[in-house]
């Protein structure tokens, strides 16, 4: 299991956001133990528990339900440290994404990053791998908005896209106008979906050399990490580029853990003891990115349910339909209506 901790710097944000509504940093921190001064140390870490407890008192303090937004949209990259200087500095929004799915977990490990590419569409999928508990909402709110702004700053043009969350829509939403152009709830996964050409949209902050200076720092930061960055390691040797299914007369997608031991390195008894720690396994990764996969060709409509479950390394539609009605609680048929 992760260990729900956050930097403190994000927690800081949250301190600067509350002065646009008069609220002092020792009003909004008052029994966490924290201050304005700790929370500045660039290794400071809070626990999801005190950062609940300072988003609510926030919302108490301020009277605005709609923080979640605001913080998405006041979102800095130096609050991403390294990371954030490597997204800016890389050349298109795919290398940036790869420095986030990569070195997501030397900022937290709360909420991970996974980019998933199916036909022309794309996602950014965050995966909740803590409790987030009564943060839930607005983290994964403010993260999304917050990646979308600054993916509209680093690339100098207005982005289209939606956001899909997998939790019921906040009252607070009605009286937001751009909300039901961009956000949507009671999705399978929260995630930004768009076009996948937008992938390759160069970043106007592009700087080849500051790139490899951060991208080194990153690097360090990581190793330090006992595998933190082993799932993510996982999910880039899992899927065979190109693959197919039984329609397509080519593999299915997707290596045997056994592949994906070679591939990385280490025998398959290490690599299943490694992940069991970080409490996850080869079948869960496995599971999600499939389900992540499917969510995505499903979105294009011409192509027949039985192509798709080909491409997801399913024999059979019927053990496709049981393994999405698992997933989302609903047939791949009746998703795709319901999305149209």
């Amino acid at each position: 299991m992760a260990a729900a901790e956050i930097p403190g710097i994000y927690v800081l944000d949250v301190v600067n956001l509350a002065r646009r509504w008069k609220v002092r940093p020792d009003a909004l921190l008052a029994g966490t133990g924290l201050t304005e001064e700790s929370l500045r140390d660039p290794n400071a870490r809070v626990s999801v528990a005190t950062c609940t407890r300072v988003v609510e008192r926030a919302h108490e303090l301020t009277g605005e339900p709609a923080l979640a937004l605001y913080q998405g949209m006041q979102m800095k990259v130096s609050s991403h440290g390294f990371l954030g200087f490597a997204a800016m500095t890389a050349s298109t929004i795919r290398e940036a994404l790869a420095f986030a799915e990569r070195f997501a977990a030397t900022r937290t490990q709360v909420i991970g990053v996974a980019t998933v590419v199916e036909s022309d569409s794309a996602a950014i999928v965050f995966e909740e791998r803590a409790e987030l508990g009564g943060l839930r909402e607005f983290a994964i709110i403010g993260l999304m908005i917050g990646v979308w702004q600054l993916g509209q700053t680093f690339t100098g043009r207005k982005l289209s896209g939606v956001a899909e969350c997998s939790f019921p829509a906040p009252a607070y939403l009605a009286r937001v106008p751009f909300s039901a152009d961009m956000l949507r709830f009671d999705c399978p996964a929260n995630r930004l979906v768009f076009a996948a050409e937008l992938l390759d949209v160069p970043l106007v902050s592009a700087d080849p050399v500051a790139v490899q200076l951060a991208q080194a720092q990153c690097e360090r930061e990581l190793a330090m990490l006992v595998d933190a960055g082993l799932p993510g390691r996982v999910r880039g040797a899992l899927v065979i580029e190109g693959g197919g299914g039984a329609s397509t007369g080519l593999r299915t997608g997707f290596r045997s853990v056994e592949e994906v031991a070679r591939a990385l390195h280490v025998s398959t008894r290490t690599l299943k003891r490694k992940l069991a720690a970080l409490g996850t396994s080869y079948s869960q990764i496995l599971h999600e990115t499939r389900r992540q996969r499917a969510l995505l060709l499903l979105e294009d409509r011409a192509l027949p349910l039985a192509e798709i479950a080909g491409r997801l390394g399913y024999t059979e539609l019927p053990n496709f339909t049981r393994a999405f009605r698992k997933w989302t609680g609903t047939t791949p048929a009746a998703y795709r209506r319901r999305a149209s």
